[in-house]
């Protein structure tokens, strides 16, 4: 017998006053795939806006190659902002298991936070084969964080240069560099530079190994900068010994200060609203098929709110283009 569905708009009003337990149901509801699921998932999407998710909430995504000590670095910002009493949500992408499809590390394991601490909620998340280190859950989940949380935080599974969703999933980009590892410098260098806001090389009491992997991230990034731009900070921590953590949340703090003088948080929000929906399209219809829903509405965008469930959204349009196609 398949268990009741929880009620969307009771489920959606206790997300956004932050009961974790109405978190974890509403975040098993978006991953859940049966049909009936979905329509209640998109609902509670639909509803939360109304209950005042607010936009001040911050969205930050943490990545860079494996062993740059992510979990470690997360886990040290997670002390910093609960000692300013900031409540913070991780979704932890992991790689996927080949056998069962679930998440495989378990970044839960490995971030010391403080189990019984209801201003901290941490949910492992297999990436499940998605060609740029994020699952197509992660958007919809971090709606119903963001409604929850002050902090929500997007670690990603670490796969290098294809990493490049979590800018089109976070306000702000932390891309974590490893000491001595070159492969930190030549993910940069094959065009993963524009993509983070903050370059932090982690282990900095490494000393020499550390300071020389900074200097080559500057090296990598220097360019000719616009004042109009944000100049991503290149910053030297210790996750392990706690050091450059307070300044590394300055920072955070000082690029979603930037977006939101420059009403760009609510741009950014909407372009990934856009980025899933016309994604999930293109995986079911190809890129043919979004082309021809495309055609003829020079604001096909805006069909798109960033207000509204995607799950809603993504039906209408598939219903759409599923006629045009049928009747082509």
């Amino acid at each position: 017998m398949n268990p009741k569905l929880p009620e969307p708009e009771q489920l959606a009003a206790q997300v956004a006053a932050g009961s974790r337990p109405a978190l974890a149901t509403a975040l098993n509801l978006l991953d859940d795939q049966r049909p009936a699921a979905r329509r209640v998932a998109a609902r509670v999407l639909g509803l939360l806006p109304r209950h005042g998710a607010a936009r001040e909430s911050q969205l930050i995504g943490i990545t860079g190659p494996p062993g740059a000590g992510k979990s470690s670095l997360t886990s040290a910002l997670i002390g910093v902002w609960r000692q300013r009493g900031q409540r913070v949500g991780v979704l932890a992408v992991d790689p996927s298991s080949p056998i069962s499809g679930g998440a495989l590390l378990g970044d839960r394991l490995r971030m010391k936070t403080g189990i019984d601490d209801d201003g901290v909620f941490i949910r492992s998340l297999a990436c499940r084969g998605e060609h740029g280190g994020l699952s197509a859950e992660v958007w919809p989940m971090c709606l119903a964080m963001l409604a929850s949380f002050d902090i929500t935080v997007i670690e990603t599974v670490g796969v290098g240069q294809s990493e490049i969703d979590i800018a089109q999933m976070s306000d702000t980009t932390c891309f974590v560099a490893q000491p001595g590892s070159g492969d930190s410098i030549q993910y940069l260098k094959a065009g993963i530079m524009e993509i983070p806001h903050v370059l932090v090389v982690n282990k900095a009491d490494m000393g020499a190994a550390a300071r020389k992997t900074a200097a080559d991230l500057r090296a990598a990034a220097s360019r000719e900068h616009d004042a109009n731009e944000w100049s991503a900070p290149i910053l030297s921590v210790s996750a392990t010994q706690g050091t450059g953590i307070t300044r590394l949340v300055e920072t955070l703090d000082a690029h979603h200060a930037w977006l939101a003088e420059r009403q760009l948080i609510a741009v950014r929000r909407h372009r990934f609203q856009i980025e899933w929906v016309v994604k999930r399209l293109q995986q079911e219809f190809g890129s043919t098929g979004v082309g021809v829903l495309r055609a003829g509405r020079p604001n096909f965008d805006h069909l798109i709110k960033a207000d509204d469930s995607p799950f809603e959204q993504y039906e209408l349009l598939r219903q759409q283009l599923a006629s045009r196609w049928n009747a082509a």
